[in-house]
Protein backbone atom coordinates (compact mmCIF):
# COMPACT_ATOMS: atom_id res chain seq x y z
CA UNK A 1 0.00 0.00 0.00
CA UNK A 2 1.39 3.42 -0.96
CA UNK A 3 1.71 6.06 1.75
CA UNK A 4 -0.94 8.73 1.90
CA UNK A 5 -0.07 11.93 0.11
CA UNK A 6 -1.86 13.99 2.78
CA UNK A 7 -2.34 12.91 6.38
CA UNK A 8 -3.76 15.59 8.65
CA UNK A 9 -3.89 13.06 11.49
CA UNK A 10 -7.28 14.33 12.61
CA UNK A 11 -6.59 18.04 12.23
CA UNK A 12 -8.98 20.36 10.44
CA UNK A 13 -7.56 22.40 7.57
CA UNK A 14 -7.33 25.49 9.82
CA UNK A 15 -5.49 23.52 12.52
CA UNK A 16 -3.13 22.07 9.91
CA UNK A 17 -2.43 25.60 8.64
CA UNK A 18 -1.47 26.66 12.17
CA UNK A 19 0.85 23.66 12.40
CA UNK A 20 2.38 24.54 9.02
CA UNK A 21 3.03 28.12 10.13
CA UNK A 22 4.87 26.87 13.19
CA UNK A 23 6.75 24.29 11.12
CA UNK A 24 7.77 27.07 8.72
CA UNK A 25 8.98 29.27 11.57
CA UNK A 26 10.83 26.53 13.47
CA UNK A 27 11.54 23.42 11.39
CA UNK A 28 12.35 24.42 7.83
CA UNK A 29 8.97 23.87 6.21
CA UNK A 30 8.92 25.72 2.89
CA UNK A 31 5.68 24.49 1.38
CA UNK A 32 2.32 26.18 1.06
CA UNK A 33 0.24 27.04 4.12
CA UNK A 34 -2.65 25.10 2.65
CA UNK A 35 -4.01 23.07 5.56
CA UNK A 36 -2.88 19.80 3.99
CA UNK A 37 -0.16 17.97 5.93
CA UNK A 38 1.64 16.35 3.03
CA UNK A 39 5.15 15.02 2.56
CA UNK A 40 6.93 18.34 3.13
CA UNK A 41 4.92 19.06 6.29
CA UNK A 42 5.75 15.62 7.67
CA UNK A 43 9.43 16.04 6.81
CA UNK A 44 9.45 19.15 9.01
CA UNK A 45 7.62 17.25 11.76
CA UNK A 46 10.17 14.43 11.45
CA UNK A 47 13.03 16.96 11.83
CA UNK A 48 11.42 18.11 15.08
CA UNK A 49 10.92 14.55 16.25
CA UNK A 50 14.51 13.62 15.35
CA UNK A 51 15.91 16.60 17.25
CA UNK A 52 13.82 16.07 20.37
CA UNK A 53 11.90 12.80 20.58
CA UNK A 54 14.04 9.88 19.46
CA UNK A 55 12.93 9.59 15.87
CA UNK A 56 15.64 7.62 14.07
CA UNK A 57 14.08 7.05 10.67
CA UNK A 58 14.65 8.80 7.39
CA UNK A 59 13.40 12.35 6.89
CA UNK A 60 11.12 11.16 4.10
CA UNK A 61 7.70 12.55 4.99
CA UNK A 62 6.20 9.08 5.32
CA UNK A 63 3.88 8.84 8.33
CA UNK A 64 4.90 5.39 9.46
CA UNK A 65 5.26 3.56 12.76
CA UNK A 66 8.52 5.33 13.67
CA UNK A 67 7.08 8.78 13.02
CA UNK A 68 3.92 8.04 15.00
CA UNK A 69 5.87 6.45 17.89
CA UNK A 70 8.09 9.53 18.21
CA UNK A 71 5.04 11.79 17.97
CA UNK A 72 3.35 9.77 20.71
CA UNK A 73 6.45 10.14 22.91
CA UNK A 74 6.37 13.90 22.39
CA UNK A 75 2.65 14.15 23.05
CA UNK A 76 2.97 11.96 26.15
CA UNK A 77 5.79 14.11 27.55
CA UNK A 78 3.53 17.18 27.25
CA UNK A 79 0.63 15.37 28.92
CA UNK A 80 -1.63 15.20 25.85
CA UNK A 81 -1.35 11.47 25.21
CA UNK A 82 -1.83 8.74 27.80
CA UNK A 83 -1.87 5.63 25.64
CA UNK A 84 0.82 3.14 24.72
CA UNK A 85 3.72 4.14 22.48
CA UNK A 86 2.64 1.72 19.77
CA UNK A 87 3.12 3.63 16.52
CA UNK A 88 -0.59 3.40 15.70
CA UNK A 89 -2.29 6.65 14.75
CA UNK A 90 -5.62 5.86 16.34
CA UNK A 91 -8.26 8.19 17.79
CA UNK A 92 -6.30 8.86 21.02
CA UNK A 93 -3.20 9.90 19.06
CA UNK A 94 -5.27 12.10 16.75
CA UNK A 95 -7.02 13.74 19.69
CA UNK A 96 -3.72 14.38 21.50
CA UNK A 97 -2.16 15.81 18.32
CA UNK A 98 -5.13 18.15 17.86
CA UNK A 99 -4.93 19.35 21.48
CA UNK A 100 -1.18 19.94 21.15
CA UNK A 101 -1.47 21.88 17.89
CA UNK A 102 -4.25 24.04 19.30
CA UNK A 103 -2.33 24.82 22.50
CA UNK A 104 1.24 25.30 21.30
CA UNK A 105 3.76 26.58 18.87
CA UNK A 106 6.32 24.01 17.87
Amino acid sequence: MAPLTVNNLGLSAAEAQNAQRSLRDNWGYTGAIDGQLGTESWKAIQRSLKANWGYTGAIDGVVGVGTISALQRALKSYGYYTGAIDGIAGPATESAFRMYVNANDW
